[in-house]
């Protein structure tokens, strides 16, 4: 292949054209929520460049912006996903014959393997659940959101996106269709066992005038009562909650509830493939990750050394 050869009047000198993002953006075979996470990680790459005063990025460029976001503290997962972002971005511009791209073969960070870590234990679990006020409104909805969690290890986003309509009796058992991470339509479901539904059918029945179409679980705040709530809002809710029981943790959060579920149903006896259903993994061996931590500790070698 021909090398293509940069100008200072090349189109990369006007990174932030609106023009060319959304003209990449509109070649992208993804949904659109993939899109809007592409826009989100270039948006946060050439506000990068245009503060460091970068004209022409290169392959160095890359990698300083990726270190940069991993010394400003972001997830692995974020930072990857900015990746990936920038790394289609060049890779669309060589294939116009714009640019080189310049972030070929750039790898992105390790993610931890740890899930473990940010597990409750099922004290915990209980302890957690049992100092919720349900003599409240408030309290009644907050006890039905982390049960749920708990129960079915949903995500916050799968909590926010159900509607009242969602739950379903399907063969005499009560399900929770829900629309997963990256999918477009609620294709997937959970099972809401008795102690997972009950404390939802009676915070359903205490609001007024619900709808099918309405959000199962509602704002009660002034301004935005009756709305569906945001994932900002769970996920602070159940921190408060946490701190309750004298639980604060960068490594303990929302998203601990499902890792939570993940570990008791296992260690509960679960079947590995259905834990992995109800996690709804693509793939098994994400699955797998849990069993291999309870193994690593209730049956690790240390334990054989007695002397």
């Amino acid at each position: 292949m021909n090398i293509i050869k940069v100008s200072e009047d090349d189109i990369i000198k006007a990174l932030n054209v609106p023009e060319l993002v959304s003209s990449f953006l509109a070649c992208q075979d993804v949904r659109e929520i993939s899109k809007v996470a592409y826009q989100k990680g270039l948006e946060r790459f050439l506000s990068w460049v245009a503060e460091n005063g970068i004209e022409q990025p290169d392959r160095e460029s890359i990698l300083k912006f990726k270190f940069f976001m991993v010394e400003s503290g972001l997830s692995a997962n974020t930072v990857n996903s900015y990746l990936v972002a920038v790394k289609r971005f060049f890779a669309y511009l060589e294939g116009i014959r714009k640019y080189p791209d310049v972030a070929k073969g750039i790898k992105g960070i390790a993610q931890s393997r740890d899930h473990l870590k940010e597990s409750l234990t099922a004290a915990q679990v209980k302890e957690l659940l049992s100092q919720v006020d349900i003599s409240s409104f408030q309290g009644r909805r907050d006890f039905a959101i982390i049960n749920l969690m708990v129960r079915t290890g949903l995500r916050t986003i799968e909590v926010v996106r159900a509607d009242v309509e969602d739950v379903k009796q399907e063969g005499g058992e009560a399900l929770l269709f829900v629309q997963g991470k990256g999918r477009d339509s609620k294709d997937s479901f959970v099972i809401l066992t008795e102690k997972a539904l009950k404390p939802i059918l009676a915070y359903l029945k205490e609001r007024a005038l619900v709808d099918p179409g309405d959000s199962l679980f509602a704002s009660i705040s002034d301004r935005n009562k009756g709305r569906r709530l945001t994932t900002r809002t769970i996920r602070q809710l159940i921190k408060d909650h946490l701190r309750k029981i004298n639980i604060e943790s960068r490594k303990l959060s929302a998203h601990s509830l499902r890792h939570s579920f993940a570990t008791l149903a296992l260690r509960a006896g679960a079947p590995l493939i259905q834990v992995k259903d109800a996690l709804r993994h693509a793939s098994i061996e994400t699955t797998q990750k849990y069993l291999h931590n309870i193994e690593r500790i209730e049956k690790g070698a240390e334990r054989y050394i007695d002397f």
